[in-house]
């Protein structure tokens, strides 16, 4: 697994490999020109002014000290700043079933896929899960998930295209308490989070939902498209004033240079990241791990050992 995530974020790798390859050699010193071409490194991967900066500090600090080992220095300093962000989806025991997880995001970014993923990690271990065809909008976005109900054996509730999505919901959550399942996972129209009247939509959904169980919908996960780089940071933060999002996936990782937003995102905002999609295939939606990433960031060969002097 620990390879597909290097080999699925090797573009940003790549980008900051680029720059780095030049300053994280063993050295006795690092001078300011040094500093200047990983800063810029790091800005240009996305990993945005403050994480940029808590890497150059701890690698000044370490410079300091008179420490070689400076790849590791950044190593750690990166997992330090993803640890406080990494949290695997649980879905506790105890909850009232269904658990319901409302995913949310503006258009194109996967959403339909993710849950299919998702849900298909979540029946191999075990759960009773079921599809809301909340999207009732998209063309084919109702057929879409359909057809994902028919190849991993999960069912799908949907009305006609147009419905109401709130509607479609709370019938899904009637189905899915009369059916006993465990976790129902709701699709929803792709919105920018400038449209206020979508997003209107969704708190209203939100209140609906609620009318059914009020500790629900139980995690409310945001799906960002990693190729946005920093507009997706910009999504987060917006999405989350208006509606309160509880989890986030980034999606799309191994298709940019930009997967330094991981970074970004974690030091702006205290929101989990649940999952990382590095791929196409079921496996490559990954639970997303501090430690792995980071020295993912690192790994500059086809067989996993780290080369950046």
């Amino acid at each position: 697994m620990f390879k597909r995530l290097a080999q699925g974020i090797s573009r940003t790798r790549n980008s900051l490999l680029g720059g780095l390859k030049s300053v994280l050699g063993i050295r006795k010193t690092i001078d300011a020109a040094t500093i200047e071409t990983l800063e810029s490194s790091l800005l240009i991967a996305d990993c945005g002014i403050e994480a940029t900066q808590r890497i150059i500090n701890r690698v000044q600090a370490h410079n300091a000290e008179n420490d070689l080992d400076l790849a590791a220095s950044i190593v750690d300093e990166m997992t330090d700043m993803l640890s406080a962000c990494e949290a695997p989806l649980t879905i506790p025991s105890e909850t009232t079933k269904p658990f319901v997880i409302l995913v949310v995001g503006v258009n194109g970014v996967g959403k339909t896929t993710t849950i299919a993923k998702i849900g298909r990690r979540l029946k191999e271990n075990g759960l009773n899960v079921m599809f809301a065809a909340g999207d009732t909008f998209r063309a084919a976005a109702v057929e879409q998930l359909n057809e994902w109900g028919k190849r991993l054996d999960i069912p799908v509730i949907a009305q006609a295209d147009g419905a109401d999505p709130a509607s479609v919901i709370f019938d899904a959550c009637s189905a899915a308490t009369a059916r006993g399942v465990d976790v129902l996972i709701a699709d929803t129209a792709g919105r920018l989070h400038t449209q206020a009247n979508l997003m209107a939509e969704l708190q209203k959904i939100k209140r609906v939902i609620q009318k059914f169980d009020a500790s629900a919908p139980h995690e409310t996960m945001l799906i960002l498209d990693a190729t946005m780089g920093q507009n997706a940071l910009t999504q987060a933060k917006l999405f989350h004033e208006q509606i309160e999002i509880d989890s986030l996936t980034l999606t799309k990782l191994d298709g940019t240079a930009k997967g330094g937003i991981v970074f970004a995102l974690t030091t702006a905002l205290s929101i989990p990241i649940r999952f990382i999609g590095v791929g196409e295939a079921y496996d490559d939606l990954q639970a997303f791990n501090a430690r792995e990433f980071a020295e993912a960031v690192f790994v500059d060969t086809p067989d996993g050992t780290q080369n950046v002097s």
